[in-house]
């Protein structure tokens, strides 16, 4: 949780903005409900009558209600109405006084409206019921007064209120007043409020969506950005650590789950809690009483989400994993769809991608079918909920205790509280699942490089080329062993070093060690007498051509592919390089020549024309310092003499090291090094180590003739 909102951090400003409209929305969404309790209540029942006191009012109406209230009262009531012709017009008050007025004057009003209602007979009964022939008329009222003030107090004022607006109304009937005018203008009002209310609660939940998605976005961006600068910082040690698949599902899809829970979260973590608490308080302001069912709805709720989530949780933390696995098994399998046709391998390796996908499938439908039941649940609770509230509500209402409106009011609150405690359960199933990606990120973000940058590198400007191998040796992270010890030589501007040894002598990592790829473990490598350690990064690998073992080409065109290491490259630069590497010839036969596109990794041209580039692209960025780790293995005997007698030529300032397996390669090489299990074990020129190294001695003769080791070496006695 604290890893996901410290990416949200930088988008402060936009994630006040949406707290801002969340109040905003929640208001209106809490309000709603009152105004659909008063269209029932007063706009319906009351016939958009408000308060109790007329409007207007018959002198003789007028008349008969001063005889039942007190002298409070009736001052209170006379200070109301000023007379006018044969009827009393209401004063002009405040929507407060009034509400004050309506508190003050209910009792005597609704007893003057039950008297109204009542026939003469039944009135006389009463009366003489209460005075028992004892008490007098006045006494009687009081009697009658004390016996309902009674009832409203143990009641409550809601049916009572009722009574008092059905008297305001037959007043206003009875004084000329349109009532249906009354209704209408007080139904458009209300009405019009809520549509106002409605319409800017649509603005808010729009602009809140669209914030949410954006600093989602943002935060997706910024994680993919910090992934990939972080990984192509690793070195070949961290990318072992972590291979390709899985930093590729942590690229996308962690990343994307992260992305996708903060703009929920921004929407739902926050608008739960102001939405939750303001129908709690909107639950209290009802008086309905039946608070206790929130409650029980948010215990039921919580415990049936925590019940699935405890089942369903550990199947969603393995599941990342699985994701990963299958991953892996789709992209070796697609990397190496040529030979796993050429060994008639289908079967098997469809069999291997199966179990991994149905591994993955089986995690995914159990969490699924465990998920199935939360929504039927969920609705479950909550029409029972609705069926409570409504069989107590309507005992409330047959005693006079609560209105209809009041009802519908409390109903949906319930559900809004109901709804938010649902929204954050919810959370608590994706967050763990968003946790465990983030955690997974976190642990690329936080690998710290084995290859670092030098705090203080140094800025030489330019070099010679001059490197130096001094008593390296190499052992890879994990490993037991070293794979290099007291490698000592030195590789100087105009002049080849070749390297060569049986498989998995060391020849590959040897020269990985010169761009940096990895460091040494002991030992130390200088270029023109500096550390490479303590050359910045980037000006060390300007410095070098590396062709690699496998010729990686880009998408794109042979003109982009040949810039890659030189933007400013010429198109007469270019030509040259590839007349030197030998791909002019091929190069020229397509139609666009230069411009010929390049399919992803080279795809569509063969091998040897992709080592051929790859050479050429070295060329074109004019190194100080050439690598060529094996890069000729792929070029017929013809094409590898000619190019590396061009390439000599053109290349007499720079340092050139040649790794080979063929021996011809690097025949007329200045210095040879001969590797066995790690070590230099024979160094010299091809005459010297043909007698003086067996290593050399038996590669040499496994490749070349009795005649041609004889020729070879007549050759290099008539050249001396």
């Amino acid at each position: 949780m604290k890893k996901i909102f410290r990416n949200m951090i930088p988008y402060w400003h936009m994630i006040l903005a949406i707290v801002l409209l969340l109040i905003v929305q929640a208001y209106c969404d809490l309000s709603l409900p009152q105004y659909t309790s008063d269209i029932i209540d007063v706009g319906i029942q009351n016939g958009g009558i408000e308060h109790i006191l007329p409007e207007r009012i018959t002198a003789e109406e007028y008349g008969r209600a001063i005889m039942f209230m007190t002298e409070e009262e009736l001052e209170l009531w006379e200070s109301c109405y000023e007379e006018d012709g044969d009827n009393y017009c209401l004063i002009e008050k405040t929507d407060e006084e009034l509400d004050e007025l309506d508190e003050a004057l209910l009792i005597p009003i609704v007893f003057t409206y039950q008297i109204k209602n009542m026939d003469k007979t039944n009135f006389e009964n009463m009366s003489e019921e209460l005075s028992n022939g004892d008490l007098s008329a006045g006494e009687a009222v009081q009697m009658m007064r004390g016996k309902l003030e009674e009832t409203i107090a143990s009641a409550g004022n809601a049916t009572f209120f009722a009574m008092g607006a059905a008297y305001a109304r037959a007043c206003d009937v009875e004084a000329g007043v349109d009532v249906d005018k009354i209704q209408t203008a007080y139904l458009w009002k209300v009405g019009g409020r809520m549509f106002v209310l409605a319409l800017l609660m649509l603005v808010a939940a729009v602009l809140t969506g669209f914030f949410a998605s954006k600093v989602g976005a943002g935060v997706g961006r910024d994680l993919r950005g910090k992934i990939f600068g972080k990984v192509v910082g690793f070195s070949g040690a961290e990318i072992d650590h972590f291979s390709t698949a899985s930093l590729i599902t942590r690229s996308t899809n962690d990343i994307q789950q992260i992305q996708m829970v903060t703009a929920i979260m921004l929407r739902m973590i926050l608008y739960a809690p102001i939405i939750g608490i303001g129908g709690i308080i909107k639950v209290f302001e009802t008086g309905a009483g039946m608070e206790w069912i929130i409650a029980l709805a948010v215990v039921l709720i919580m415990g049936f989400v925590f019940l699935l989530v405890g089942i369903a949780m550990p199947k969603f933390k393995a599941m990342q994993k699985l994701v990963d696995a299958l991953n892996l098994v789709s992209r070796e399998i697609l990397t190496g769809l040529s030979v796993i046709r050429a060994f008639g391998r289908e079967e098997t390796e469809e069999k291997r991608f199966d179990k991994a996908n149905k591994e993955l499938t089986k995690t995914q439908l159990f969490t699924n079918r465990v998920m199935t039941f939360m929504m039927p649940g969920m609705m479950m609770i909550m029409y029972g909920v609705i069926l409570l509230i409504v069989w107590v509500s309507a005992h409330h209402i047959d005693d006079g205790s609560l209105q209809v409106g009041a009802m519908t009011a409390f109903i949906t609150y319930a559900m809004q509280i109901v709804m938010a405690f649902l929204m954050l359960t919810m959370m608590s199933i994706m967050l763990p699942r968003a946790g465990v990606a983030a955690d997974r990120i976190d642990e690329v973000l936080l690998t710290k490089v084995s290859v670092a940058e030098s705090k203080t590198p140094k800025h030489s400007g330019s070099h010679r080329g001059v490197l130096k191998f001094s008593h390296v040796n190499f052992r890879y992270p994990g490993a037991n062993e070293n794979a290099l010890t007291d490698i000592d030589f030195t590789a100087e501007p105009g002049k080849v070093t070749a390297i060569i040894g049986s498989t998995g002598c060391g020849k590959s990592t040897l020269v990985n060690l010169i761009p940096r790829f990895y460091d040494v473990t002991d030992g130390k490598i200088t270029l023109d007498g500096e550390d490479i350690r303590d050359i910045s990064l980037e000006e060390l690998r300007k410095t070098i051509g590396f062709v690699p073992q496998k010729g990686v080409l880009f998408s794109g065109t042979i003109a982009s592919n040949l810039r890659f290491g030189n933007k400013e490259a010429t198109d007469a630069q270019i030509r040259e390089a590839a007349v030197i590497a030998q791909a002019a010839d091929f190069i020229e036969e397509k139609h666009d020549m230069y411009e010929s596109t390049i399919a992803q990794g080279g795809s569509n041209v063969s091998g040897g024309q992709k080592q051929r580039l790859a050479i050429a692209r070295a060329i074109v960025k004019q190194p100080k310092l050439f690598v060529f780790d094996d890069s000729f293995s792929a070029l017929d005997m013809k094409t590898d003499a000619a190019l590396r007698a061009a390439l000599l030529q053109k290349v007499k300032d720079s340092a050139v090291i040649i790794v080979a397996q063929r021996i011809s390669t690097i025949l007329h090489a200045d210095e040879i090094l001969v590797l066995d299990d790690g070590k230099i074990v024979g160094k010299g020129t091809h005459d010297e180590l043909l007698n003086a190294c067996e290593v050399y001695g038996q590669i040499a003769r496994s490749q070349l003739s009795e005649q041609e080791l004889s020729g070879t070496v007549r050759k290099e006695e008539d050249h001396e």
